[in-house]
């Protein structure tokens, strides 16, 4: 009786064994699983802070580089939204043809421009809005804005060189045949008060982002597009140029006066548009 009960003990305790084991095992499996499964990704929800929570009003001197040259300026901005600006820019720049090219006289240094006939200055005043964007995805040192603005143009042109006949072609003394003094390059002192002034239209759409952690001060930069438009057109490349003989001797037609012959060269532009960055630095208050 003794042994028999002995081995019912026995028996059950490899029982109880057994399903310990089983047990654990299957909890074991369970977690491998449930580890090998990536748990769902939380969207978290970032609340968009509004500009007139950090600052109202901008104040900066900005450096313009396009394919006319520098351009610098000072802007204004205020904030009329919960992620808009309105900016008012004035700014001072030269105006050229696209195509020019400047070659320097290695031994006197003068620099000359082939077949350029006016320089040009253009003072801008534009006004337009700015608009941000991400303002709930990205951090608020770095705001991304978006831009257009427009405005009058009031461009000063003036005589490249002296043409002293006036006929819109810088004679240099070779077109004769024989050696004679040319028109000479005006320099930048020079030819003022012959000027001419053009009213026209600025604009530029670009897009930028402003840099501060203070909001105190602002440093911004921007890429995009800047254009000039006058109805009238500006002639910045000589109008007329001489016509070819052919013959060596004279390389260029003659009237009976002893005058060259003049063509059409350049028309007069009216678009002056070119692709632009540009570096704003300032204060936020």
């Amino acid at each position: 009786m003794k042994n028999m009960t002995q081995s019912l003990n026995v028996s059950l305790a490899l029982r109880v064994v057994a399903a310990a084991v089983f047990i654990l095992s299957t909890l074991l499996i369970s977690g491998t699983v449930a580890q090998d499964l990536e748990p769902p990704v939380v969207d978290v929800k970032q609340s968009a802070i509004q500009l007139p929570e950090l600052y109202q009003s901008a104040l900066g001197f900005d450096l313009a580089v396009n394919n006319f040259g520098f351009g610098i300026g000072v802007e204004y901005r205020r904030v009329i939204g919960k992620q808009m600006e309105l900016s008012t820019l004035f700014r001072l720049a030269g105006l050229r043809d696209i195509s020019e090219q400047t070659y320097t006289d290695i031994f006197f240094g003068q620099q000359v421009i082939p077949n350029k006939y006016q320089r040009v200055f253009a003072t801008p005043l534009m006004i337009g809005l700015r608009q941000r964007f991400f303002a709930g995805k990205i951090q608020q040192d770095y705001r991304v804005f978006a831009g257009v603005m427009a405005g009058p143009v009031l461009a000063l042109s003036i005589p490249y060189f002296d043409d002293v006949n006036g006929n819109g072609y810088r004679e240099q003394g070779f077109e004769y045949g024989i050696p004679l003094n040319g028109e000479f390059v005006n320099d930048v002192f020079r030819g003022w008060g012959s000027g001419q002034w053009h009213i026209g239209i600025a604009g530029e759409a670009v897009i930028g982002v402003d840099f501060s952690r203070n909001f105190k001060n602002l440093t911004s930069v921007e890429f995009g597009v800047y254009g000039n438009y006058f109805r009238e057109g500006i002639q910045v490349m000589m109008p007329n140029q001489p016509i070819a003989s052919g013959n060596p001797a004279q390389p260029f037609e003659l009237d009976e006066n002893g005058r060259l012959l003049l063509e059409p060269f350049f028309d007069a532009q009216k678009w002056f548009v070119s692709p632009q960055i540009k570096f704003t630095f300032g204060r936020l208050w």
